[in-house]
């Protein structure tokens, strides 16, 4: 739903203030994980010798930076929709989709990664599961505890646009001529 829309809320310009400052700090990892690459590349092509470290690196940098980014993302509106369907909608339309759709499917598939998640990790932990790969990095535990994280953020996300959609279809009566 287009932003200009949707007023904020006191809970929703907090919690979207806290994701942008978030969105800075996870925007570091993807420097970090450039950085990776080019020196694995460089050990690999010019002095011949592959680190499996770095390869593992890059894969928890690319994931965590995917899993954290997933609210950031939701709370810019930077995901994906069908747009040429959306555009052409009154925002009130919107408005009613983007509810249903947090109700009736963002919030239930949070809801289970959530609760399937983290005996994931635990189990992980309490294994003290390391890579399988000789020379690779142990704490395996520690990159699974970024799904929940990840969606823990997307559900903070999930709530700032929540309250919006709501505030702009049940309270907002002045903007609906209600």
């Amino acid at each position: 739903m287009d932003e200009r829309y949707l007023p904020h809320t006191r809970a929703s310009k907090r919690i979207d203030a806290w994701l942008v400052n978030l969105g800075r700090w996870i925007s570091g990892i993807w420097v970090v994980l450039l950085a990776v690459i080019v020196v694995n590349v460089l050990l690999r092509y010019v002095f011949s010798e592959g680190r499996i470290e770095l390869e593992e690196l890059q894969w928890h940098l690319y994931s965590i930076g995917f899993l954290l980014g997933l609210g950031v993302a939701y709370q810019a509106d930077a995901h994906i929709r069908v747009d040429v369907l959306h555009e052409r909608m009154q925002p009130q339309t919107q408005a009613w989709i983007e509810l249903y759709g947090i109700l009736l499917f963002l919030l239930p598939f949070i809801a289970l990664v959530l609760i399937y998640s983290v005996p994931f990790v635990l189990s992980s932990y309490e294994l003290g599961e390391v890579s399988p790969s000789p020379g690779g990095l142990p704490l395996r535990w520690l990159i699974k505890a970024c799904l929940p994280v990840g969606f823990l953020i997307l559900l903070l996300a999930v709530i700032s646009r929540l309250l919006r959609v709501w505030h702009f279809l049940f309270l907002d009566g002045d903007a609906h001529g209600r």
